[in-house]
């Protein structure tokens, strides 16, 4: 199993080929909702496509070590939205990736038991990993051989406010 590195333009390529997979299997959905953190990302840019309002749902079970090691699920108790019916009909929920396919699974498991008005639930992700319980409807990369994905943003994760203030001060230009 090989580490897999994503830069930001591969990053922002996998999202745009996520939002044409799902445009091109003609399935038409009513609301669009994304997972925090690893959603948010692509949420916002296919909310953007699809010019839909985007609602957030809050899941969490890699806290640990940077964010590396999986503990239990946690799924936030409201919805985030702009619009509060815009969660109904048929969602698109979407997250970065699906591993071992509990937090899908859980989540679609919510949706169905909590919020009567949506009638289908369809799932996409950049990448599906052979390791997962669950097959995602949508998905862009298929990795059989389970990598560690290193995405873009993931810096961030360790930095603290004093080193971000370091590498900014470090670049600025003097007077």
């Amino acid at each position: 199993m090989k580490d897999l590195h994503v830069s930001w333009e591969e990053y922002r390529r996998l999202i745009e080929t996520l939002a044409f997979n799902v445009y091109d299997s003609g399935w038409k959905f009513d609301s669009l909702l994304c997972l925090a953190r690893g959603g948010l990302r692509p949420g916002d840019i296919l909310s953007r496509i699809f010019d839909m309002p985007l609602n957030i749902l809050s899941t969490s079970s890699y806290r640990e070590a940077a964010g590396t090691i999986q503990g239990s699920l946690d799924i936030g108790k409201y919805i985030a939205s702009s619009r509060p019916d815009s969660l109904k009909g048929r969602v698109l929920l979407v997250d970065d990736l699906v591993d071992s396919g509990l937090t899908l699974k859980k989540v679609v498991e919510h949706l169905q038991n909590n919020y009567p008005g949506v009638t289908e639930v369809r799932t996409a992700v950049l990448w599906w990993k052979g390791c997962s319980q669950v097959e995602p409807d949508y998905y862009v990369e298929y990795l059989g051989d389970n990598p560690w994905i290193h995405q873009p943003f993931e810096e961030y994760d360790t930095m603290r406010l004093g080193q971000l203030v370091a590498k900014v001060e470090g670049k600025r230009k003097p007077e």
